[in-house]
């Protein structure tokens, strides 16, 4: 077992970093949560979640009432997070919202839906990579299940490698698929917090193009 990287850690919460591919929850064999609270040597409780396919930030409570704390600001939208993809289709539009109820599909997928009574909230800009490489900075302004891999479907460029939602035999050829928490920011009791962690893996994420692009959005809170 790899050692996971942890970006940050007071008395309260640690931040660390999720590799893609690994599931977040335990299944046959330890998931993240477990693997950093053995690390830590520590119980740790998460307060959010990524998919196994997605790599990045990842706030995790040393204690119940700091995650139930957590958990509040959560929902009421007081932690900003913000992503990366990279997508092999040009998008609808270049930057903009994505506003839509979400509903089952089949085969455990989700779709966006025609009515507005719960919506999941996303926005976006974009740019242009290398050739067929289109770069997305995502902010979601909620927080539902595969929001922005089905976001992004919506807008005709599903995530490269995204194995549920891109043509699988496109995403089957990738190294992984192409989404990561890239941001974090929030207040916790009085004290402001932002954490930023580029994607260090994948062949499309580490070529010099996108490293030259994240250079203009290190700060992403100062471009939404």
């Amino acid at each position: 077992m790899s050692n996971i990287a942890v970006l940050y850690e007071n008395n309260q919460f640690i931040i660390a970093v999720k590799k893609a591919g690994v599931n977040f929850h335990s299944e046959e064999e330890a998931g993240f949560v477990v693997q950093v609270s053995q690390q830590m040597g520590m119980p740790l409780f998460p307060v959010h979640r990524l998919d196994k396919m997605t790599s990045g930030l990842v706030i995790l409570a040393k204690t119940s009432e700091v995650a139930a704390q957590f958990g509040k600001m959560f929902e009421n939208r007081e932690v900003e997070k913000y992503y990366l993809a990279i997508s092999m289709r040009k998008p609808k539009k270049k930057q903009g919202w994505i506003k839509a109820d979400m509903g089952s599909a089949r085969r455990g997928d989700y779709k966006l839906l025609p009515t507005m009574d719960n919506p999941a909230i996303t926005q976006f800009i974009s740019c242009a990579l290398r050739t067929h490489e289109r770069f997305f900075l995502v902010k979601p302004h909620t927080g539902k299940t595969h929001q922005i891999r089905v976001a992004l479907k919506s807008l005709g460029s599903p995530c490269a490698g995204d194995e549920r939602y891109a043509a699988s035999d496109e995403a089957r050829r990738e190294d992984r698929g192409y989404l990561h928490a890239y941001a974090l920011r929030f207040v916790l009791k009085g004290e402001e917090f932002s954490f930023v962690s580029l994607p260090d893996e994948g062949e499309r994420f580490i070529s010099s193009e996108c490293k030259t692009q994240l250079i203009q959005w290190n700060k992403p809170w100062e471009l939404f």
